[in-house]
Formats: structure tokens, sequence, C-alpha cells
């Protein structure tokens, strides 16, 4: 068979990254736009490889039960796959059942790549004073929008760098949405979106080609009674709900395993504006000592404004890796105790530490690590490295869906000897 083939396929899986798996006489096939359970008509797109194909879903049919109409109707299964926009690969799905699939996706993960057998359940961003949304929308703060050649504005089409121009956009807050509806070009590039705490939406030109950066303007994010300021085109979670949810998880599952020992020292890896340090300053109280370590100056900088109430606290500009192995050449038997009874906290970017980092923070030999993961694969990979060094998952995994309607899950497990 031909790329532009049609066939109809059995979904039967689903795979990493928000696409689904069919079979065609033996021979595998990624589907995006389906579930498991449905039968489909399928337009083949990649057929050079010997293991597996590519298709583009373009009729049900059989549908699942747990279909829905699309919440984005550009992104619908009746509009033609190339006019498809990217970003809610999962918005044809049921909420409930998004939040099984991803539990799914994380299980099937820690099996297959960490060879573990771990507990998973995956829930909702919020609490009941402050909950989701009943259908997953309006939640996103952060929205980056692309502008090409011509002058169109808009998200990028499904696995493409192609510009779909879209009326309107589900999954942000109402604030952002309406801001995207009336943005214009500024040339071709890019324009991000900013909504932080104080309800303004911020438009941050990025064109093409452009060299140096303005000054940022800080702004402030609020979790629970806290202040953070974090440049308004810097790092913060996405989702409305995600920091304090976030810290709430972490905090309820170090209490659970001991809690933070106001004696000990406590590292925050991948620090960012020190949001996850300031989580364990707390814990351990007002003379926690706590290292929050991040690779960009700017965040480091604002980390030490927000932990500027510890005295035991510090921001470091460093690589991670780098951090750890010279902590570990050089830190003195009073740094080493310390050590060992503190938590070693990492939140790492998609491709996750890795196993220099993670033999790095072994060998220091803390009470607890708490990981916090935006990436299954990556997750399962360094937590199968982890249990090589004696660290397990005894409480299992708590998966947060932070990006309703997409395929995306963040992952909290507390790890201890």
């Amino acid at each position: 068979m031909h790329d532009g083939d049609l066939i109809d396929l059995d979904i039967t899986g689903i795979a990493h990254g928000g696409v689904f798996v069919g079979r065609h006489e033996g021979r595998v096939v990624f589907v995006p736009d389906t579930l498991p359970g449905e039968r489909v008509r399928a337009r083949l797109t990649e057929t050079r490889k010997k293991s597996f194909w590519r298709a583009d879903a373009v009729e049900v049919l059989d549908a699942a039960p747990e279909r829905q109409r699309h919440v984005w109707a550009a992104a619908d299964i009746d509009v033609a796959p190339e006019d498809r926009p990217g970003g809610a690969e999962f918005g044809h799905i049921a909420l409930d059942h998004q939040r099984r699939l991803k539990e799914r996706v994380i299980r099937e993960a820690l099996e297959r790549v960490g060879r573990l057998d771990l507990a998973v359940d995956v829930r909702a961003a919020g609490s009941p004073d402050d909950p989701e949304t009943a259908d997953g929308t309006g939640w996103r703060t952060r929205l980056s929008l692309h502008v090409d050649e011509a002058g169109r504005v808009g998200a990028f089409a499904a696995r493409s760098h192609r510009v779909i121009e879209t009326p309107d956009a589900p999954l942000a807050t109402a604030e952002v949405a309406r801001a995207a509806a009336a943005a214009r070009s500024t040339g071709p590039g890019r324009l991000d979106l900013v909504q932080p705490s104080d309800g303004r939406v911020r438009v941050l030109p990025r064109p093409d080609g452009s060299r140096g950066r303005p000054t940022p303007e800080v702004v402030e994010e609020r979790v629970g009674e806290r202040t953070f300021r974090v440049d308004a085109g810097g790092f913060w979670q996405v989702h409305r709900l995600a920091a304090r949810t976030l810290t709430s998880l972490v905090s309820d599952e170090l209490t659970a395993a001991g809690g933070v020992d106001p004696d000990g020292l406590h590292l925050d890896l991948y620090g960012g504006v020190g949001l996850f340090a300031a989580t364990l300053a707390e814990l351990g109280g007002a003379s926690t000592r706590v290292v929050s370590v991040e690779s960009d100056p700017r965040a480091t900088e604002h980390a030490g404004e927000n932990l500027a109430e510890w005295v035991g606290a510090r921001a470091e500009t460093a690589r991670a890796d780098r951090f750890v192995a010279r902590l570990g050449a050089d830190a003195s038997e009073r740094e080493r105790e310390r050590l060992a009874r503190g938590v070693v906290l990492l939140d790492p970017p998609r491709a996750g530490a890795g196993r220099e980092v993670v033999e790095g923070i072994a060998a220091l030999a803390p009470a607890r690590v708490a990981y916090v993961a935006c990436d299954p694969v990556a997750l399962s990979r360094d937590l199968a490295i982890f249990a090589e060094h004696g660290y397990l998952a005894r409480n299992g995994i708590h998966g947060v869906d932070l990006f309703p309607h997409t395929h995306h899950v963040e992952a909290v497990v507390v790890l201890q000897r």
C-alpha cells in the first residue's frame, strides 16, 4: 500500500504522544483522533517504515461510547485532517475517560520502560473550593499563536508548522481567548499570550530572527497566600490551578512519607523561580536550609527574591547535573549528614533527569526524593535507575490532569530507601 490509500482499522490501544494504535494485516498503524474500541476509516500518510505506518482518521465507522463532539470545533473529525489545529488531541474523548487513558499510558510506560509495577491514579486539577471546570476547558493562562509569512495568525496544524486560523481557543481562559481572537500579525514568528494572577493579558511578540531581548516585564503569580515574581515570558505552569495543585500534592505526599526535617539540607533541582523550594521551606519551618538550583539566571534571580523570608534558603544558577556532581565531590561531612536527612525534589524538563543526575542524587543519599514529571517515559526510565539504588515509590504514582483535552499529564512520586 502507499501514502494516500484508505484502510479500515480497529483501534485497540493508545501510544505515548496522543496517538492510537490499530493493526492492518499484522502491521501497527498509528492514528490520531480515534480511541480504543472504535472502527475507523483512515488515510495512510507514512508507509515507508517496515515496523509501523501512520495514518489520519477521516471517518468513524463505529464510535466508542466515550466519543464526544470535539470541544474545539476546528479540530473535529468532520474537518479535513490537514486543517485540524493541534493542541487538543484528546478533545473528542469524554473527560473522565481521558484520565483513565492517561493512567493507562503511565502504567504501560512503567511496565515497558521501567519494568515496574506501581499503582497509578490520575486526578483533576483544583480542589473542592476551586475546582476544574466541568468540561475541562478555560484553563490555559499561557497560549502561543504563530504568524506565517502571509500574516496568518493562529495555531499550527497538527504535526506540522502550517498556521491554521481559528475563531476560538476553548482551552484558554476567557480573557486569553478574547486576546487571541483580537491578535494581529506582527510579522513572521510567534505571539505569546500570558495572563498572570492580576488577570491582565500580556501579548509578547517573538519575531523570527529577532536578536537580543528587551527588558522583560516582571509579573506576580499567587499560590495560596504566597506571591512569586516571574518574568512575563518566563516559565510558569500553564493551567490556572496547576501551581496550587502540584504544591499541595507534593506537600501531602512528603508529609505522609515523614515530612521535611528542619535540620536537613534540601535541594530543589530545576527549581525555576522557587515554587517547590518554597513548599519545602514551608514544610520545614523558618530555619529550613533549601537550595534552589536553576540554569536560567533570570529565574534564579527571582527565586532568590521569592525565598528571601527563609534565612537558610538560597538560589544558585547552575545546571542540575553539574551542581549535583560538584556537591557530591565537595560536600563536607556535616553537609553530607544534613543531606542524608534532607529531601531532593526534582522537576526536570520533558527529557527527564537522566542517569547522571539520578545516580548523583542517589550518591548524596537523601532521606527522600520527590519527583515531579511531565513525561511518563522519561519518568519510568529515571525511576528504574533510582530503583537500582534502592529508592522505591512506596505510595505509587499520582498523576494530575493539568492539560485536559491533550495527551499530556503531570505526575508526582515520592521515593524512599
